[in-house]
């Protein structure tokens, strides 16, 4: 199955779990270096950034059938938004700061600069350009045959989960040991699930590089200990210790 026929060879629809907030954050960045793709089976959004990710990494995207190019809401249709918000703005002076401030380059800046001392017009910006990107997701969704259904949610642990956890760890049993990281373990993982199921997919990157970091530092720390031990002077001091 390739981008084109998704909606349109199909007669049946693809249920897609979409992570709205995601979608909404990539339909608004047109950034012409910016690439995101739609996941079919995770409905989550990948974003490629020319310059920083890796080449290889969007050549296998685009070949593979299980992601979506998404198409962002462009800038002529966006600086519309601006214009009819504007003629809804009830403060004429707001109003004219706001025709003032989409006037040249850097249009946009300059708008939500302008909004920000005034909170009910800007939170009415907001909830305004929401309404409009969600139509465009909707339209766009329906145009390539995706049919929207709710995303898994990930179970949070609660204090109780915690503390039973907790109780497990203080058994002095070695196999309840055992038993009890496992648990530790596997509530953690559950509320890192539910973390990252929260977080744009901006935030994800920058989550994702950090991980790595952790993971390399913990791999990093493995082999200075293995290294140590197995040197000569560990055997060494190993000896004194026993005599």
């Amino acid at each position: 199955m390739s981008e084109n026929d998704v909606g349109q060879d199909n007669k049946e629809e693809l249920e897609v779990p979409v992570a709205w907030e995601a979608l909404e954050d990539a339909f608004e960045n047109n950034a012409p270096e910016v690439h995101s793709y739609l996941h079919f089976d995770t409905g989550e959004v990948i974003r490629i950034v020319d310059g920083v990710a890796d080449p290889s990494m969007h050549t296998r995207i685009i070949s593979d059938s299980r992601y979506l190019r998404i198409d962002p809401v462009s800038s002529r249709e966006q600086y519309r938004w601006m214009e009819r918000f504007i003629a809804t703005v009830e403060d004429e002076e707001l109003r004219r700061r706001l025709n003032v401030a989409i006037d040249g380059k850097g249009a946009f800046r300059r708008f939500k600069d302008a909004l920000v001392n005034h909170p009910v017009d800007r939170e009415r910006w907001f909830a305004f350009r929401s309404e409009r990107l969600r139509s465009c997701m909707d339209s766009w969704l329906t145009a390539h045959g995706i049919h929207s259904v709710e995303r898994p949610r990930w179970h949070v642990p609660t204090a109780e989960d915690v503390g039973d956890v907790q109780a497990e760890i203080a058994k002095p049993a070695e196999s309840d040991e055992r038993v009890s990281r496992v648990a530790v373990s596997d509530t953690n993982r559950q509320r890192l699930h539910a973390l990252v199921d929260r977080l744009s997919s901006r935030d994800m990157e920058l989550a994702a590089t950090f991980l790595e970091f952790l993971r390399n530092r913990g791999q990093a720390s493995s082999s200075s200990e293995r290294a140590a031990s197995e040197s000569p002077g560990a055997e060494a001091a190993s000896s004194v210790e026993s005599e």
